[in-house]
């Protein structure tokens, strides 16, 4: 015995060292877990702050690379001058920059004029430039050489742009290059890093952009005819601050970046923004290298530092305080666990109470249920019920026990049964004997319950009456079902009226012609007779007056058309599309002999519908592809069909006028139009009467354009014959 005391004192000794040794160990793991989840997500915020920075710098890189096409803009203008002028005046060229208020162009000096002129012939342009009023023309650095390049034209005419006329450009070697390339490649060329004549003597440092010009705006092929055909450059000076400024916006004052002019000889910054002064180090660092109209720049960025960069790393720092407490929370629960292990045969016992209360509570709710219960043994027979139960079926309790439950219903059939589910529980309906009473009608639900070991009980039936409550869903059934024939009464006197309206429609448009041949014959009777004693004003008013009512009566006419297509009666058969696509082509041919479309018809496109209005929706679509590609050289109309079988899509494309996407919902409500009456004439109903055809046989229709660049019509049309609408 006192062995036996000894051996379960060294197990209860033994328990909680192994419970403390299982703390620990949850604490080491969570240890770990947390370090390692927070170290994975530190790098994943690093590397997506990388990713960010290096999209927003290229970004960046864009916006300064594209920046510049708006100073290139700018001389082409000036180039074109030349084109239409042989050579422009100055106050033609005045004229020309004051319209441009280059002003906007940030960083912009002005707008130039370089001469090109061979050395025996400088006497000839200073006397020229003299006899011309301009007064005398003074080439800077004075000297021999064999070309010259001297600033004609300089505006706006600012004290320094002045100052700068006469500057003969091939004096510097950093300008003289740029104009060199722009000659050779007919292209524009930058110049690299320089000091701008109107900033001296300050250190502002700017850039020359250059835009060869030829005489008569010829366009020379080979270096060597350039050579004999240049007349000059047009010069877009700037300072590099400036343009920076103008091509990033707010954004420079908040990046850290420098541009470098790779072909500069040494290579040093040409612009370090305000924020690049910040000491102290970045998180990232970009370098992007681009070519600049010949030149090789290259732009250095730099991100805030750290914390700045990764803002979220907070957040992490907080997350790892959070994960070392609930290492240690996780710890100190699990020695209270180890604590509380030796209180397990205290809850042992606590449990058997548990499971008595339990068994009395369901007694307490077989006995005093309001739904009638019963425990079946293995052959179907009552083992025990309820009170509810006994007054459901009309006997006293003691009357029930043994006997078999399916002898308390009139049949064996059920309503409504469902099978067993995961649980084994299933429902039926069934009507039920009342003693001494009309039957009733039950709701099942069998649940397998287990007994007592060596109590034969297999199931639990609960019986609830429901025979009130079948009643009043068939009286609800009663009701939807006249409400169903109201809704159809209703819809049958809805279509009714549309059809009066059309009918209504049809006799207003009729009526309305006899007052609009009024109108139109006393004015041209008015013209005739009375046009000499007439002013032009009176004139114009009547020619007014008949241009309105043939404009309405056009209309009227659509009208009408869109009520014969609304009450016309449906005609099916069988209809070959790529014949009437054919057909429609060729009568626009013959109405315009002299235009040069190109049409392009799918062949054996067959579908079941009425040929009147087919004709009608291909004439009215591929008339607009017509009408709406008059202004292309190359235009083509496409009829064609997509997918099979139900799926498949008609379509009628063209390359014409398009129009925006986002007026697409207007296309097909009646005169509606999307360009002006003198772009393109119409009336605005054909779209409409497309969409009437297509939906009277049952189909639909979509659009899609860009302007500019042309329009697409998509529609459906069933295989099998539409109800008729």
């Amino acid at each position: 015995m006192a062995s036996d005391d000894s051996r379960s004192g060294d197990l209860a000794a033994l328990v909680p060292r192994r419970g403390y040794a299982l703390a620990l160990l949850v604490l080491v793991g969570s240890l770990v877990l947390v370090f390692t989840a927070w170290n994975v997500a530190r790098e994943r915020e690093l590397r997506a702050a990388a990713t960010e920075f290096v999209s927003s710098a290229d970004k960046l890189a864009v916006r300064l690379r594209n920046g510049m096409l708006d100073h290139e803009l700018v001389a082409r203008g000036g180039a074109s001058l030349f084109a239409s002028l042989a050579r422009p005046t100055p106050t033609q060229w005045r004229a020309y920059v004051d319209g441009m208020a280059v002003q906007r162009f940030p960083g912009m000096v002005g707008l130039g004029f370089v001469g090109h002129v061979r050395g025996s012939r400088l006497d000839e342009l200073q006397l020229e430039w003299r006899d011309s009023g301009f007064g005398m023309l003074e080439v800077r650095p004075r000297g021999t050489r064999p070309a010259y390049a001297p600033i004609l034209y300089l505006e706006p005419r600012t004290p320094a742009n002045l100052e700068a006329v006469g500057f003969d450009l091939y004096a510097q070697p950093v300008t003289r290059s740029a104009l060199e390339r722009a000659l050779e490649s007919g292209q524009p060329a930058l110049t690299g890093p320089l000091q701008l004549l109107q900033d001296r003597p300050s250190l502002t440092r700017g850039l020359v952009l250059f835009l060869p010009v030829y005489r008569a705006g010829d366009r020379p092929a080979t270096p060597a005819a350039r050579r004999l055909s240049i007349q000059g450059w047009v010069s877009v000076p700037m300072r590099v601050e400036g343009f920076v400024r103008g091509a990033l916006g707010g954004l420079v004052e908040s990046v850290r970046m420098r541009i470098y002019d790779l072909d500069d000889d040494p290579v040093r910054p040409m612009y370090v923004s305000p924020a690049s002064s910040d000491a102290r180090p970045p998180a990232f660092r970009r370098s992007v290298e681009f070519e600049q109209y010949g030149r090789r720049w290259r732009v250095e960025f730099e991100s805030p530092p750290l914390a700045e960069a990764v803002p979220r790393l907070r957040n992490l720092q907080n997350m790892l305080a959070l994960g070392l407490f609930s290492a240690l929370l996780l710890y100190a629960v699990a020695w209270m666990l180890a604590r509380t292990e030796a209180q397990a045969y205290r809850l042992a016992a606590r449990m058997t109470e548990d499971y008595r209360r339990s068994e009395m509570r369901f007694r307490s709710a077989m006995q005093y249920s309001a739904i009638g219960k019963a425990l079946l043994d293995s052959e179907g027979r009552i083992v025990e019920a309820n009170p509810a139960l006994a007054g459901i079926v009309g006997l006293p309790m003691p009357s029930l026990i043994g006997t078999r439950f399916e002898a308390l219903f009139e049949s064996e059939s059920s309503e409504d049964e469902s099978g067993p589910d995961a649980q084994g529980v299933r429902r039926a309906t069934r009507w039920l004997h009342r003693l001494g009473g009309e039957p009733r009608q039950v709701q099942l639900t069998y649940a397998p319950v287990p007994g007592n070991v060596g109590q034969d009980v297999v199931g639990l039936v609960q019986v609830e009456d429901v025979t009130e409550r079948r009643r009043a869903e068939a009286r609800v059934r009663a009701l939807n079902r006249t409400l169903e024939a109201r809704v159809a009464l209703r819809t049958r006197e809805l279509s009714q009226a549309n059809q009066e309206l059309e009918a209504f429609a049809y006799s207003v448009s009729h009526d309305l012609r006899a007052p609009l041949r009024a109108i139109d014959g006393f004015s041209r009777i008015l013209l005739e007779r009375y046009g000499d004693s007439l002013d032009d004003t009176a004139r114009g008013y009547l020619l007014r007056v008949r241009k309105a009512a043939g404009r309405m009566g056009e209309l009227i006419d659509a009208l009408l058309k869109m009520s014969r297509l609304s009450r016309s009666e449906l005609k099916l058969e069988p209809v070959d599309l790529s014949r009437l696509a054919a057909d429609v082509i060729e009568e626009l041919r013959v109405g315009e002999p002299g235009r040069q479309v190109e049409a392009r018809i799918e062949p054996g496109l067959q579908v079941v519908g009425d040929a009147a209005l087919l004709r009608n929706l291909l004439g009215n679509l591929l008339g607009n592809a017509w009408k709406f590609t008059r202004r292309r050289a190359d235009a083509t109309i496409e009829f064609g069909a997509a997918g099979s079988g139900g799926a498949r899509e008609f379509y009628v494309r063209d390359n014409g006028a398009g129009f925006s996407q986002a007026y697409a919902d207007k296309l097909f409500r009646p005169f509606q139009r999307l360009h002006a009456n003198t772009e393109f004439s119409g009336h605005g109903v054909g779209l409409a009467s497309v969409k009437r055809i297509i939906e009277r046989h049952g189909g639909g229709i979509r659009a899609e354009g860009e302007e500019g660049v042309g329009a697409t019509f998509w529609f459906t049309l069933p295989e099998a014959e539409p109800e008729d609408v």
